[in-house]
């Protein structure tokens, strides 16, 4: 098989985690008889050096021409957040890439390792054997309603408003319910619909979706009590179904289940097989340079990308066998060593290494 991937390499630990990457892909590349291009592109705070803008044209056509995208973290330092290189590069770069190719799925897997579930601060009985799919709207919401500042009566008002079309919700419910199918059919809605009139349109309209799903049982969760049995008893949870904003701040939440967000990988999805696949974790500006980062969230972004985007199931479970296989081996990078000082510390590239040669000597 032959598959073009677009590569933003993103700012300061984004280049060394995506060609750790990269490196995995070429592995099964090599292993599996496949042959992956890569196309590199400026966006973010290398865009804006060179262009002025963080998401310039010729990068979206570089993706346009491609079968995926592979993603590392925007955004520069938290002393630097006003500074015009990096102010806007949330709405203008991450916002901007969904709304150009209309990515309005993300899956985030939640799946705690069984070697290292004493990293997690959640009791090890509460999480053993989660195994979870966040489906987060991704294109409407809060984050892309009606917003602003003004002046009212002499002092400042600012405003983000909740707004969610029919349509929309129709078209998130359709992709969690097929995901489920394939799962334990089972999806969990998470709202807040005694309060927010949004939420309400979203349990009447994923109602009418399920009944084309009579396989797949539906519960439904305010969002204030998901957070809480989130780290109670998440062993419950299947699929979950959620809004753009209350997806955003759960998604980061179950990251402490597999006890660190450098574990999960996100995969944001269309209509078709076309997708963007990143780390969930942000530019890390404090280690940059130092072989120190942990490249495991976007090498399971990849197997993500081989199985959505590729169709190719065998390859992708090997990726993540790989994965899991060397940390049943006790390596760790800094973040995992941390609290695991039993562990074997290894750098970025070393971590590439080991997962590179666990998915060629895989059988």
């Amino acid at each position: 098989m032959r598959k073009r991937i677009a590569v933003l390499a993103g700012d300061y630990i984004g280049p060394e985690i995506v060609a750790e990457a990269i490196k995995v892909l070429k592995a099964v590349e090599r292993r599996f008889g496949h042959e992956f291009s890569y196309q590199d592109a400026p966006v973010s705070g290398e865009a804006y050096d060179k262009y002025g803008k963080h998401l310039p044209e010729n990068t979206l056509e570089v993706c346009r021409q491609s079968d995926a995208i592979l993603k590392g973290p925007f955004g520069g330092p938290p002393s630097e957040l006003n500074h015009p290189k990096w102010a806007k590069v949330e709405q203008e770069a991450i916002l901007g890439l969904r709304k150009a190719f209309n990515f309005y799925i993300n899956l985030r897997p939640v799946q705690p390792v069984d070697g290292l579930l004493h990293l997690s601060p959640v009791k090890e009985e509460n999480i053993r054997g989660v195994d979870i799919v966040f489906v987060r709207e991704l294109m409407s919401g809060m984050y892309f309603g009606p917003k602003g500042r003004q002046v009212e009566n002499g002092e400042e008002v600012a405003f983000d408003t909740e707004l969610y079309r029919e349509h929309e919700i129709d078209r998130i419910a359709d992709a969690a319910f097929t995901l489920a199918m394939q799962r334990r059919k089972k999806v969990t809605l998470i709202g807040k619909s005694n309060v927010l009139t949004s939420s309400v349109l979203w349990r009447e309209v994923v109602a009418k979706v399920a009944r084309d799903y009579p396989d797949v049982t539906l519960d439904y969760q305010h969002v204030d009590a998901a957070s809480m049995y989130l780290i109670s008893n998440p062993r419950q949870y299947d699929v979950v179904l959620t809004s753009n904003m209350f997806g955003d701040i759960l998604t980061d939440e179950a990251s402490v289940l597999v006890g660190s967000l450098g574990l999960c990988g996100s995969a944001s999805l269309g209509d078709g097989s076309f997708g963007l696949y990143e780390p969930i974790h942000g530019s890390a500006p404090d280690i940059a340079g130092q072989d120190k980062a942990n490249p495991l969230s976007t090498i399971l972004s990849v197997a993500l990308m081989l199985r959505h985007s590729f169709g190719l199931m065998e390859e992708a479970n090997g990726v993540e066998k790989a994965v899991f296989d060397v940390l049943a081996k006790g390596y760790r990078t800094p973040d995992l060593a941390a609290y695991d000082p039993q562990g074997t510390k290894v750098g970025t590239r070393q971590m590439g290494d080991l997962v590179a040669r666990a998915v060629a000597e895989s059988k």
